[in-house]
């Protein structure tokens, strides 16, 4: 069993002696894929300078896959379709652990000499859940978040965990209403516990570069379908433009 993460996959910009802005994005349990990153470019031309980081979480028996391996950001003990795990079914060592990884593969995009300023963190699924905890947590702040389909695990004690400037993140939060893997409700909720007991403001317009800008697809099962990936590219050029 290999517990350990891997190299990250890195796909330069188009011209990468031009790089200037970075995403990092996780993917979902079960393992990469590079369609977002070749569909979300080709939605937009002023994407091109930026480079993207895709981090492959380590491999791991996933207790309600009756312990098969995959790859996981954490294990997953109980259905999360509708209703976050009680906190004793989380996966706390494992969720924290990741949200270590990444956020020592923040520190060694920083010291390359990108600025925090110009790094987008997201993910799909569990790659979504961590990307959102260890972007609101980190002690840097980042361009934004990218959160597809996804809860907030460790909600119960997400509050003494946020930092200072966690309120002023821009973040771009996809979710369908067909969604029977983790449920538009649950991620719903988790978007409007930002809001109100949090305080990070509601975007003030869809594809604001600031707040919480929260997207409905209607008739989305788990997926991120090509109408989330137009909205995504254009947010993204709104965050991080040339």
């Amino acid at each position: 069993m290999n517990t350990q993460t891997e190299d990250p996959v890195e796909i330069a910009s188009k011209s990468d002696s031009d790089t200037s802005a970075v995403v990092v994005f996780l993917h979902n349990k079960g393992g990469l894929t590079f369609d977002i990153v070749n569909t979300t470019r080709s939605k937009s031309a002023v994407l091109e300078h930026v480079k993207w980081i895709l981090p492959p979480a380590p491999v791991i028996p996933v207790t309600i896959r009756m312990q098969a391996e995959t790859r996981a950001w954490f294990d997953v003990r109980t259905s999360e379709s509708m209703a976050d795990p009680a906190p004793e079914k989380e996966d706390e060592a494992r969720i924290l652990q990741s949200m270590a990884t990444i956020d020592a593969l923040l520190t060694k995009i920083v010291a390359s000499g990108v600025d925090p300023s110009r790094i987008v963190l997201g993910g799909f699924s569990q790659g979504g859940a961590i990307a959102l905890l260890t972007g609101l947590s980190t002690s840097r702040k980042l361009a934004g978040l990218i959160v597809l389909s996804a809860r907030l695990p460790l909600r119960h004690q997400f509050r003494s965990m946020v930092s200072s400037h966690a309120s002023s993140i821009p973040i771009f939060w996809g979710h369908g209403t067909a969604d029977t893997a983790v449920s538009y409700e649950l991620g719903r909720a988790a978007a409007d516990y930002l809001v109100n007991e949090i305080g990070v403001p509601p975007a003030p317009y869809p594809g604001a570069p600031e707040g919480l800008d929260f997207h409905t697809y209607d008739g989305l099962p788990h997926y991120i379908s090509d109408e989330e990936l137009t909205d995504l590219a254009s947010w993204l050029g709104t965050i991080l433009p040339q």
